[in-house]
């Protein structure tokens, strides 16, 4: 372990934090999707799990690290229900309340249709599968930039 970092984040999923850059995806899923699947097609290349955390403990562990992205809008990007676009489920207002609490301010959350929310993930620098059981618990976050000091 070290110092200051949540004891929910492995190695493996520190070491790819720190790989990605500004504008990289970082997928955030349930244990329903097809994760593994995707993780393949993923600049990463394969799995990274969080076993034991559902999807908001794991988000909150997650931007303890990662900013999200402020130039875009949105910086997070979940899946639509099926046959019901405007469909909502209590894992929407939860990610959405730890979202704002983390950054602060409202959170704008876009959402995708199923298979277009798969080819945006197989695009994402990363998938990371928690134990959450969903449903329509897929969620992209987008990285963004830390305003660090100079180098002295």
């Amino acid at each position: 372990m070290l110092k200051g970092i949540d004891q929910r984040l492995s190695a493996e999923l520190v070491h790819a934090l720190m790989l990605m850059g500004h504008g990289d995806d970082l997928v955030i899923c349930d244990v329903n999707h097809p994760a593994a699947t995707i993780a393949a097609e993923t600049t990463f290349g394969r799995l990274i799990d969080m076993p034991g955390c559902d999807i908001p403990s794991a988000t909150e562990a997650i931007l303890s690290l990662m900013p999200l992205d402020s130039f875009v809008e949105p910086p997070v990007t979940r899946m639509q229900m099926v046959g019901n676009p405007d469909g909502t489920v209590p894992g929407f207002a939860r990610m959405q309340a730890v979202l704002d609490r983390v950054e602060g301010r409202p959170v704008v959350m876009a959402a995708l249709e199923r298979f277009a929310f798969y080819e945006a993930a197989k695009r994402s620098f990363c998938i990371v599968r928690t134990s959450d059981s969903g449903p329509y618990g897929c969620f992209i976050l987008k990285k963004g930039v830390i305003d660090l000091p100079p180098l002295a």
